[in-house]
C-alpha cells in the first residue's frame, strides 16, 4: 500500500516535468515560427519530437499500472494550466 502511494507520487511530479517539457516546447515553436524559413517543418519536427518524448515518458512513469499513468495526466495538466497562466491565454476574438 505504501509503495503504491509512494509511486503515484513520483508520478505526478514527472507529470509536471513532461508538461513544462511539452508546453514550454510548444512555446518556442510558436515564437520561432515567424522567422523560420520551413515553417511547416518547424512546426511537424517540433509536434514529433514533444509527443515521441512525452508519449514515452508517459509509457516509462506508467510501468502498466493506470494510476500511475492518471497521476501524471494530472501533473501534466497541472503545468499546462500554470504556464497558460504565467505565459497568459491567446486572445479571443471579438464577435460582434
Amino acid at each position: 500500500m505504501i509503495e503504491s502511494i509512494v509511486y503515484l507520487l513520483i508520478a505526478f511530479p514527472a507529470g509536471i516535468a513532461l508538461g513544462l517539457f511539452y508546453f514550454a516546447g510548444l512555446w518556442m515553436t510558436v515564437q520561432r515560427l515567424p522567422s523560420a524559413r520551413r515553417p511547416a517543418l518547424l512546426t511537424f519536427g517540433s509536434l514529433f519530437l514533444r509527443l515521441s518524448i512525452c508519449v514515452l515518458g508517459f509509457y516509462l512513469v506508467m510501468g502498466g499500472r493506470w494510476d500511475r499513468l492518471i497521476s501524471a495526466l494530472l501533473g501534466f495538466l497541472l503545468m499546462r494550466r500554470v504556464l497558460v497562466r504565467r505565459w497568459g491565454e491567446a486572445p479571443q476574438p471579438q464577435v460582434k
